[in-house]
């Protein structure tokens, strides 16, 4: 089973939703939250940024 998580650098509009979903959610659980926030990214990759 592959996923398709992208790699490499950040875009604008990524940190834009990762900051307002965060915002508005808080943090709860980084291994879900890339999902819920709309971004082909893993947990981990959010959570260091």
């Amino acid at each position: 089973m592959k996923t398709n998580l992208k790699k490499g650098s950040w875009s604008v509009e990524e940190d834009q939703k990762l900051i307002s979903y965060i915002k508005r959610y808080g943090i709860w659980n980084w291994s879900q939250m890339p999902k819920f926030a709309g971004l082909s990214r893993n947990g981990k990759s959010c959570r260091l940024r």
